[in-house]
């Protein structure tokens, strides 16, 4: 009897944090920082760093979208081919043409104990003349107003970068199913205003795939080879402008940006092994937060199959945190929501996978592997 009166104790606590998270999501959702729908014009100069590595079957339309930016009245558009084999510089130059504001370079591999994508960011930096840098992965593509309405953001704010976090297209099921935690993480779980001021490295969200970043702050942190050893890179940027005093916060960008990460459940497994182990901090870490999300989102989902209505509660509190996200950063509603339990056990398989991975020395990314010290 006293076993079964601990087990719904544990329910009901979990189910009530269910709840609180799902009413923090809300209130999220309402306050976070969103790039304007009609900037002015912008009149800084702007730097638009594309670093590419093996990317010829997708860098077309993200470059086409640099190429369509409006509300600029200096910028240029710097890409560095990263030790491609796959002809990349060639489809960035076709599709470019003679557009004085393209400039197209040859990267050199990175130094021991750098990684790839912070290099070629270095790279770029070193070339650039902004005194806004905007960053973007290949997989993204912008809106026409996009960059001027991130750099007013940056402005308006009154912040020294900004992470318009894109939406994320996700097609087939375990897309589905994953790919919503992104901003569903942050969004739940973040306390956004306070990040904004907060030194604190646990209160920092980024996302690399579309980041702005003043010139001199960039400078002033250290610059790209600062956080040239760290996995979630963007994540350690963000980090170093609070550490030097700076101010920067994630925003949704999902009216100005949609990216697709992974075409195919291998690709989006093998990514996520690349980060995942570092998102969590240490295996300590890793097995506190699998066991929390375990227990917040997927109990109740339990409980409730036999009978539970706390545990009913948490799970229609749950569902509601990824409506409330879905609906926030423009990604599918229904039925994917319901799925919510289905998806944290899907993530929690990955956290354990990426520290196999880790454990075994087998993350790698875009053919180079990661050495020892970017691993442990």
């Amino acid at each position: 009897m006293a076993v079964v009166s601990l087990g719904r104790l544990i329910v009901r606590a979990a189910s009530s944090a269910a709840v609180a998270a799902a009413g923090h999501a809300a209130y999220n959702a309402r306050i976070v920082r969103v790039p304007p729908e009609k900037p002015d014009r912008c009149p800084e100069a702007v730097s638009i760093l594309l670093p590419l590595r093996d990317e010829a079957s997708r860098v077309a339309p993200a470059l086409r979208s640099l190429l369509e930016q409006q509300g600029l009245d200096d910028v240029e558009i710097l890409v560095l081919d990263d030790c491609s084999t796959d002809g990349t510089a060639e489809v960035v130059r076709q599709v470019a043409g003679e557009d004085p504001r393209v400039a197209v370079f040859t990267g050199v591999e990175p130094p021991d104990r750098v990684l790839g994508k912070p290099h070629a960011c270095h790279q770029l930096a070193e070339r650039a003349r902004g005194s806004v840098l905007v960053c973007v992965d290949a997989d993204v593509v912008l809106a026409p107003h996009a960059v001027a309405a991130a750099v007013s953001l940056l402005r308006e704010a009154r912040l020294d970068a900004v992470s318009p976090f894109p939406r994320q297209r996700a097609d087939g099921a375990g897309a589905r199913l994953v790919q919503p935690l992104l901003q569903w993480s942050w969004l739940v779980l973040l306390p956004l205003r306070q990040a904004e001021r907060s030194p604190r490295p646990s209160l920092t969200a980024a996302n690399g795939q579309f980041f702005l970043i003043d010139a001199a702050m960039l400078r002033e942190c250290g610059g790209f080879l600062a956080v040239g050893h760290e996995v979630l890179d963007d994540i350690a940027l963000m980090r170093a402008v609070k550490r030097a005093g700076g101010r920067g916060v994630v925003a949704d960008g999902s009216g100005v940006a949609e990216c697709h990460m992974y075409e195919t459940w291998p690709q989006l497994r093998d990514g996520y092994a690349k980060s995942l182990w570092s998102a969590t901090g240490s295996a300590p870490g890793a097995v506190a937060i699998s066991a929390a999300l375990l227990g917040i989102w997927v109990l109740p989902a339990v409980a409730a199959l036999t009978g539970s209505r706390a545990g009913l509660v948490g799970y229609v509190a749950g569902v509601a945190g990824r409506v409330v996200t879905a609906r926030r950063t423009r990604g599918r509603v229904w039925p994917d929501s319901l799925a919510h339990p289905v998806s944290i056990l899907a993530l929690v398989g990955l956290i354990a996978r990426s520290w196999w991975a880790r454990k075994n020395g087998r993350i790698a990314w875009k053919n180079r592997a990661l050495r020892q010290k970017e691993t442990g």
